[in-house]
C-alpha cells in the first residue's frame, strides 16, 4: 500500500509541491502510489500529486483516483490537469513562510490533543471548514486545543511535512468563541513546537481570505509564492458530483 521514500525530486524547492515532498519523502508512509505520482491514504486526506507535468506523471496521477472519488492539488503556479479528471473548483492561495514568531498575547489554557479527542476535533472541522479534515487527520502531527466547559471550541495543528518544513493547519474556532485571540494563541504553541525541532514552519490560505492574512502577518509569516488549489473528481457512471 505504502510508496516508498525513493522517487527522485526534480530541481526545484521542496514547497513548490509541498504535497509530493511531503509524500514522496518522510510521510511517505501514508501514501499510495510510486515514482510517477502519490496520494495520502484517503483516512488522511484528499491531497494527491504528480511528480511533474509529463504525460506519464498526469496518467499515473489519473489512476489513483477511483471512479467517484476525488482528490486535492496544491502547488506553485498553473495546474496542468491529468487528462480523464474531472475539474470541480480551483482557487489561488499564499503559501506563506514564517521569517519569526511574534509575541503573541492571551491566556488560554492550551492542551494538546489526541486519539481521545478525535471524534471532537472533527465535529469541529466539520463546523468551521478549515480545510479537508479527514478521519486520521489528527494523526499527520502534533495539534492543540482550547476547551470551554469541557467542549472542544478551538484547535490547530499540524498536517503536509516536506523536509525541513512542517505546515500549520486545522486552524479554526467555533463561531459562538471568535474574536478572542484563540487563533493566534494556538497557532504559537504549534509553531514554537515545529521551531524546538529547527524546522520550518508554512501554510496556506486563500488570498480571499484577508483576516486571515493579516492574522498570519502579525504572527511572523510572510508570502512566498501564489498557489493553485485544484479539486479534481474521477466520474463515471451515474456519478453526479461531490459536495465541497
Amino acid at each position: 500500500m505504502s510508496a516508498p521514500a525513493s522517487a527522485p525530486l526534480p530541481d526545484r524547492h521542496p514547497l513548490d509541491r509541498p504535497i509530493w515532498s511531503a509524500l514522496a519523502g518522510r510521510q511517505s508512509a501514508l501514501a499510495l502510489g510510486h515514482a510517477l505520482a502519490r496520494r495520502i491514504a484517503p483516512d488522511y486526506g484528499p491531497f494527491a500529486a504528480a511528480l511533474d507535468d509529463g504525460p506519464a506523471a498526469l496518467d499515473a496521477l489519473r489512476r489513483l483516483v477511483p471512479t467517484g472519488e476525488r482528490v486535492v492539488l496544491l502547488q506553485a503556479g498553473a495546474t496542468v490537469l491529468p487528462p480523464g479528471l474531472v475539474l470541480e473548483r480551483q482557487a489561488a492561495a499564499l503559501q506563506m513562510v514564517l521569517t519569526a514568531l511574534k509575541s503573541v498575547g492571551g491566556s488560554a489554557a492550551i492542551e494538546p490533543l489526541g486519539p481521545a479527542d478525535a471524534a471532537e476535533m472533527r465535529a469541529l472541522a466539520d463546523l468551521t471548514e478549515p480545510g479537508p479534515f479527514a478521519r486520521r487527520t489528527h494523526e499527520l502531527g502534533r495539534f492543540f486545543g482550547i476547551r470551554r466547559g469541557g467542549r472542544l471550541i478551538a484547535m490547530a495543528g499540524e498536517r503536509l511535512q516536506p523536509a525541513g518544513f512542517v505546515e500549520v493547519s486545522g486552524v479554526c474556532t467555533h463561531p459562538d468563541h471568535r474574536g478572542r485571540g484563540y487563533a493566534g494563541e494556538l497557532m504559537a504553541a504549534v509553531i514554537n513546537g515545529i521551531l524546538a525541532r529547527r524546522e520550518t514552519p508554512f501554510l496556506h490560505v486563500y488570498v480571499t481570505n484577508t483576516g486571515a492574512i493579516a492574522l498570519y502577518r502579525a504572527l511572523g509569516f510572510v508570502p512566498r509564492c501564489e498557489v493553485t488549489v485544484s479539486t479534481l473528481s474521477a466520474p463515471g457512471a451515474g456519478f453526479a458530483g461531490l459536495s465541497p
